[in-house]
């Protein structure tokens, strides 16, 4: 089971923009040339970040992207949700199909981790990420995050 690299880049770039925010729009090559993440895939990524109302595209010269929504409500689990990622630790994709085309005997330890790993992005806000990193910045360690209910 591994997070690939379309949501990594998704939840970099939307942190990207929440650091930026405030300034003006924020390129798509400003944020390619910071987080070393192709173009041609970040054009990709928010195109879906922005059907799922993430973030909003301003047209024309000073142009880029903003955050559509304040930061202390989108959450990780959201941003991986928008650009179609899956986190899936069954070998067979939720279908029951693992072992001989059955369920395997441990079916239900793989699919009960799939829901701890989205319960947990779900309670890590877009603002928790650029809080710590900020932090990180002024050289303060931060606190481990907490699971929020």
């Amino acid at each position: 089971m591994r997070l690939t690299t379309k949501g990594r880049f998704a939840v970099t770039a939307m942190m990207d923009i929440a650091l930026q925010e405030g300034v003006k729009p924020v390129t798509l090559g400003d944020i390619s040339e910071r987080q070393r993440i192709s173009l041609s895939y970040l054009e990709q990524l928010f195109g879906k970040l922005r059907r799922s109302s993430l973030v909003t595209s301003v047209r024309g010269p000073g142009g880029g992207y903003r955050i559509n929504q304040p930061i202390t409500s989108i959450t990780v689990g959201e941003i991986i949700r928008a650009v179609d990622e899956i986190v899936d630790a069954t070998q067979c994709g939720g279908l029951k199909n693992c072992k001989d085309d059955k369920e395997c005997i441990t079916h239900d330890l793989w699919t009960g981790l799939n829901e701890h790993i989205f319960d947990y992005m779900d309670t890590v806000r877009l603002s928790d990420l650029v809080e710590r990193r900020l932090f990180k910045m002024k050289g303060i360690q931060p606190v481990k995050f907490e699971k929020r209910n």
